[in-house]
């Protein structure tokens, strides 16, 4: 979230309001966390505007996930790990909101995003999936019901915000070890969408090849 999103409203009441518009933004630019003001077609905000549209499409997946798995243990368990990345985006937002070559050390270690735990977390229920599913033989289309198809969708959106990311590392405004996160999160992503096809009573469905069919 940038400061164009959310200000404090000035109120003599003991309460405190927040303005959902403040107008900062109408002239194209917008701030990052660091206070710096970029036009809002920079590559950081391209960032940003990339991993809110992920942390969107996660939400409908749990949704989803309410909807078809009336309070089971397994779609409890799944809609927990969701939630979970829901609020770990928004810790990496702030991380790629706070460019390494123009933050302060202060601002730096306030937005820094712990990428090793939470990189192992997500490698950690990846292999419990793994152990619970069944051998992937084939390429599989998105697909598996409403939840696991949702979490497809949410996939391929994830590797777009990785490849966003690592335009920054490489442009040495932003730790590599987040951009990680991403590119594990996708493959999380898409374990988890096989999973909820499992728990939902879904079918996969399984890429066929056009044969091709020459004339003599």
């Amino acid at each position: 979230m940038s400061s164009d999103d959310v200000t404090t409203q000035s109120s003599t009441s003991s309460t405190r309001n927040y303005r959902i518009y403040t107008k900062t933004g109408d002239k194209g630019t917008s701030s990052l966390y660091n206070g710096q003001r970029r036009s809002k077609g920079d590559l950081f905000f391209e960032a940003l505007g990339d991993v809110d549209e992920l942390n969107g499409f996660i939400g409908l997946c749990r949704e989803y996930l309410k909807t078809s798995l009336h309070g089971t243990p397994e779609k409890n368990t799944l809609e927990a790990q969701l939630e979970e990345i829901q609020s770990r985006l928004l810790d990496v937002g702030s991380a790629i909101a706070t460019p390494k070559s123009s933050s302060s050390p202060e601002q730096l270690a306030r937005a820094q995003f712990a990428a090793g735990p939470n990189t192992s977390q997500l490698e950690g229920w990846i292999d419990e999936f793994d152990t619970a599913l069944p051998p992937l033989r084939n390429f599989i289309l998105p697909s598996g019901g409403l939840a696991s198809s949702q979490l497809h969708v949410a996939r391929s959106v994830c590797r777009r915000a990785e490849r966003r990311a690592f335009e920054l590392v490489n442009a040495g405004d932003l730790d590599e070890s987040t951009a990680i996160y991403l590119n594990r999160l996708s493959d999380y992503l898409f374990m988890a969408a096989r999973m909820a096809c499992k728990l939902t009573n879904g079918t996969e469905t399984v890429y066929k090849k056009r044969e091709v069919v020459t004339e003599e």
